[in-house]
């Protein structure tokens, strides 16, 4: 019998996030989706967050500029996967990543860490 994991994605709603949380939520693992308040002003990512819970997945709000909870998200968890691209309109996501890191190390738990880049390259290669 496999082991299944509590996953926590960041950027469920981009192009790789969604097929991550589609996958964990397959193999039947708990699938949690880091839901930004802000998000709740794009109505697509509103409608793919919604269309998650009625697959089973968790959604969790925590936003990158209150620490705590971020750490209250990634407690949840024991493997989160950072699916945020690198850069973003508004800011540049890899200084967001380093908060999702500092909230990693305080909560203490999770056994594995991926982020995007490393997803990047993993699909790049798998298609390739």
């Amino acid at each position: 019998m496999a082991i299944k994991s509590k996953v926590l994605v960041v950027g469920g709603t981009g192009y790789i996030g969604r097929r991550i949380v589609a996958a964990s939520l397959a193999q039947g693992h708990t699938t949690y989706v880091l839901k930004r308040p802000e998000s709740g002003l794009d109505i697509e990512k509103l409608q793919i967050l919604l269309s998650f819970k009625k697959q089973g997945a968790h959604l969790v709000e925590a936003s990158f500029s209150d620490q705590d909870s971020l750490v209250r998200a990634v407690k949840l968890a024991d493997v989160v996967i950072c699916t945020m691209s690198g850069v973003h309109f508004r800011s540049h996501n890899i200084l967001l990543q380093l908060k999702l890191v500092e909230a990693i190390k305080r909560a203490g738990n999770v056994k594995v860490y991926i982020l995007c880049s490393y997803i990047l390259d993993f699909w790049s290669k798998l298609l390739l």
